[in-house]
């Protein structure tokens, strides 16, 4: 069981994990031209609130979670509210190549700096992207480490130039970001810290 099973309980219990969920889908509305024929992927969903968010605006929506309690959670969510264009897929990404369908919007939320190799996780998102699809990564800025603390093995928030470039090498272009929404986070019993969540979009190069 790793941590993200143990949270998933609770996760739709924190008006935080809403209030972020609803300023990033309300960006990817603003930025993104979506319609009803667009088929997107959500890559590492959790209890898929951002999918329910935006599935009225796009044809259908794949959650996708390596986490099977999430997997479980959001299967419930789906079946509770009789929605029929959100579908769930319990896989590991970040460690094998997915073969299903291509996608015309890949979006994730505060995941990638889980992930390790993100290099291998934006050749992934380009493989499985159509030409012409875009790709929206809300997360967190650089920072200190202090968002996570100690023991935590993946990345202190992105430099957003550093992240650009590896999209640009992987096919993608008409890359934009903006900062779209804060988390005050206790960091120690007499401190809480702010940390800047932001948006990047980038569109998978038609050349």
């Amino acid at each position: 069981m790793n941590e993200f099973d143990i949270k998933a309980a609770g996760w739709d219990a924190n008006p935080m994990h809403w209030n972020r969920s609803e300023a990033i889908a309300n960006e990817i509305k603003n930025l993104i031209p979506l319609n009803k024929e667009m088929s997107a992927l959500e890559y590492g969903a959790g209890t898929g609130i951002t999918s329910f968010l935006l599935r009225d605006h796009l044809k259908e929506i794949t959650l996708m979670d390596n986490s099977a309690e999430m997997v479980r959670i959001m299967n419930e969510k789906i079946k509770a509210s009789d929605t029929k264009n959100l579908k769930v897929v319990n896989f590991d990404l970040e460690h094998s190549d997915y073969y299903g369908k291509k996608f015309d919007l890949i979006f994730t939320q505060m995941v990638l700096h889980h992930v390790i190799d993100i290099e291998s996780i934006i050749k992934r998102f380009s493989n499985l992207l159509n030409q012409g699809g875009y790709l929206a990564i809300a997360d967190l800025h650089e920072e200190d480490g202090s968002f996570h603390g100690e023991g935590f093995n993946g990345h202190k928030g992105f430099n957003l130039e550093y992240l650009s470039e590896i999209l640009i090498k992987n096919n993608f272009a008409s890359i934009s970001n903006k900062t779209c929404f804060t988390i005050d986070r206790k960091i120690s019993d007499t401190d809480t810290k702010q940390f800047e969540v932001f948006i990047l979009i980038a569109k998978r190069d038609l050349t």
